[in-house]
């Protein structure tokens, strides 16, 4: 459907300003939905790679002083990609859908 009315827009530009709203409702459920689908196993697999540095990031045994500020960093690294998996991602790109489509 999507697809029959930017065709139809190309030919007749009043029907560019028709289908702006619907289709910047479109892309807000698109993003909404895969907010939505993404959040469990995204944050499931983050969890689960964080937690498993936990005890490298709180040993005190020989080497601790290596391994320690290594984990600190792969949490902080595994903590930053999800935030911007989950939220700056879909942010950009609902933002970005908008700028686009009010230049045409």
């Amino acid at each position: 459907m999507i697809d029959k009315v930017l065709e139809l827009s190309v030919k007749q530009r009043l029907l560019v300003v028709l289908a702006t709203p619907v289709l910047l409702v479109l892309r807000a459920l698109a993003v909404q939905e895969s907010a939505l689908t993404r959040l469990c196993p995204v944050l499931m697999t983050a969890l689960l790679a964080a937690m498993g540095f936990v005890p490298t990031a709180l040993s005190h045994g020989v080497g601790a002083e290596v391994q320690r500020p290594l984990a600190t960093v792969v949490i902080g690294g595994i903590a930053s990609s999800t935030a911007l998996t989950l939220f700056v991602l879909l942010i950009l790109y609902a933002n970005l859908g908008r700028k686009s489509a009010a230049e045409r």
